[in-house]
């Protein structure tokens, strides 16, 4: 790769490049602030001792805890613990599974005066459903009063795992043997394909989750969403009906104009408390505590649907408005440290101009609370070590670019050239590798903006602006380009309503003006000295 000779920035470019840090640090400073404002959410009429009918409990929330693996087992200790934190809020929890040490639950409800929706798995194998069919039975029959119904089946015609013939049977087999009231629980699309189940049923179980629609709801569409539905279900089964799952997540990808959100989640929950008590409707919210497991099924979105978060913290309060971000500290202490390091380096490279000090100081400060914001969106999406080197590693990229630019400007060298070239070459082919990722596999992939934005916006800049030349060679630049672009736009043709995809759009087509060749200019004529 030949690099020309490299000159040093002129005064003029130099306070451009001063002015454009002090611009990107007042405009993220100003979106932080907006983003952390308080907002006032719906208020729902509760009942008069503040306490919500019923929560998904699964215990599966602290490192390497998870239903997949067999030999998980929760023990009694955490059930207690867990209970007694849920106990102040909902007057019943409902489980999935009676194995793994869940088979505890209702004798730590029944202390704390807790009912529990009490679920029998039902999968593949028709042995282990026996299994495990047997001892919810033997369960239900034990805690009469605290069960107040056996769920048997959690989606399983979803899945495709078992037929309704087979699932008919098992629901029989539940009715015959316990005199607790019998459901069977799966997405309310699905109930309607199968309505012959409503016969052996004591009440139809379905879940209702805007977010997961085949068609995506906004926020602002959610609630209404819910009643069209509880009315096309009401048109359709004579039985009562029991929302067994509803909820919102707050972090996550984005579908279409489905976003989560801790404000979005606050804002669901509270709207639909609000409805159901306006329709008198029976619900189990989803879920207590956020789940990490789930992010290997379901990505990022998977691990957040928690009212409370891994700590038994609750995330946000059913009364009162709602604070989205509460890590003002963090953000002004990381682009502190930020200003520190770069002003550093202004002092290893011996730099004297004011326009660069200046420039520095607001570049280090972006510099800190991008790396902060970079590592809140790897802790919530890097499910294994493979995810956090890959991941980290292009943090990791993108601030080494910066410094290297900062090098660049304040020792301009062929070689520091050479490495910002390599560098920004490896960070396009990782942009049109995500960008890829994100048509074949999109479901549950996250756009990574945050660990793009910082590095994008400041080699668009210093190429177009302080011609500072980072292109590859031409044929290049030209082949990056011609799929980096189409496949962006793919993007935004897949999800018209997805924000997130009109952001990396943008992105994406800095990142080009970026790799674009320059424009041929004609070589000043010689002549030698005879």
């Amino acid at each position: 790769m030949q690099i020309p000779s490299v000159k040093a920035l002129s005064t003029k470019l130099l306070w451009r490049f001063s002015i454009f840090n002090i611009a990107l640090l007042l405009g993220l400073i100003l979106w932080l602030w907006q983003a952390s404002q308080a907002v006032n959410v719906v208020q729902p009429q509760l009942p008069s001792d503040g306490k919500l009918q019923c929560v998904s409990y699964s215990p599966y929330y602290h490192p390497g805890q998870t239903p997949l693996n067999p030999n998980s087992f929760i023990q009694p200790a955490q059930i207690d613990r867990d209970l007694a934190a849920l106990s102040k809020q909902f007057n019943c929890v409902r489980i999935y599974s009676v194995s793994q040490g869940l088979s505890y639950v209702p004798e730590a409800a029944a202390k704390l005066g807790m009912q529990v929706y009490l679920g029998a798995w039902i999968g593949w194998v028709a042995a282990n459903n026996d299994k495990e069919l047997d001892l919810a039975i033997s369960i239900a029959n034990k805690y009469p009063k605290t069960v107040k119904a056996l769920i048997v089946g959690n989606e399983v015609l979803l899945r495709g795992e078992q037929s309704e013939a087979a699932m008919q049977t098992y629901l029989q087999k539940a009715q015959h043997a316990t005199k607790v009231p019998v459901t069977y629980a799966d997405v309310w699309e699905f109930w309607r394909k199968h309505p012959s189940l409503e016969a052996h049923v004591d009440f139809v179980t379905v879940h209702i989750l805007p977010y997961w629609e085949d068609d995506p709801q906004a926020i602002t569409e959610a609630g209404q969403h819910v009643v069209t539905v509880m009315s096309l279900l009401a048109d359709t089964f004579k039985k009562p009906i029991l929302i067994g799952e509803t909820g919102w997540p707050s972090v996550g990808r984005q579908r279409q104009g489905s976003e989560p959100s801790l404000i979005n989640q606050a804002s669901y929950l509270r709207g639909f408390l609000q409805l159901a008590h306006e329709h008198a409707w029976q619900y189990n919210l989803i879920e207590a505590i956020d789940q990490p497991w789930k992010r290997d099924l379901e990505g990022t979105v998977g691990g957040y649907w928690g009212i409370f978060d891994t700590e038994l913290t609750p995330k946000f309060t059913f009364t009162g408005d709602i604070q989205p971000r509460h890590d003002a500290t963090q953000i002004a202490l990381s682009g502190a440290l930020g200003l520190v390091l770069f002003m550093g380096l202004a002092f290893l490279f011996k730099t004297r101009a004011a326009s660069v000090k200046l420039g520095l100081c607001a570049a280090g400060a972006v510099f800190g609370i991008s790396a902060w914001l970079q590592f809140q969106y790897l802790a919530s999406a890097c499910r294994n070590m493979t995810e956090w080197l890959a991941l980290g590693g292009l943090a990791l990229l993108g601030w080494m670019l910066m410094i290297g630019l900062i090098w660049r400007i304040c020792q301009p060298s062929k070689h520091h050239a050479r490495l910002l070239k390599t560098g920004v070459l490896i960070l396009a082919a990782a942009a049109v590798s995500a960008t890829v990722l994100l048509i074949v596999d999109g479901r549950y992939r996250d756009f990574p903006i945050s660990l793009y934005a910082l590095p994008i916006l400041l080699f668009s800049f210093s190429t177009g602006f302080l011609d500072i030349d980072v292109r590859p060679p031409r044929w290049l630049g030209y082949a990056l380009s011609a799929v980096l672009i189409p496949a962006a736009l793919y993007c935004v043709y897949l999800e018209t309503e997805n924000i997130s995809a009109y952001y990396w759009l943008g992105l994406c087509g800095l990142m080009v003006a970026t790799l674009w060749p320059a424009s041929r200019r004609p070589q000043p004529q010689t002549s030698s000295l005879l």
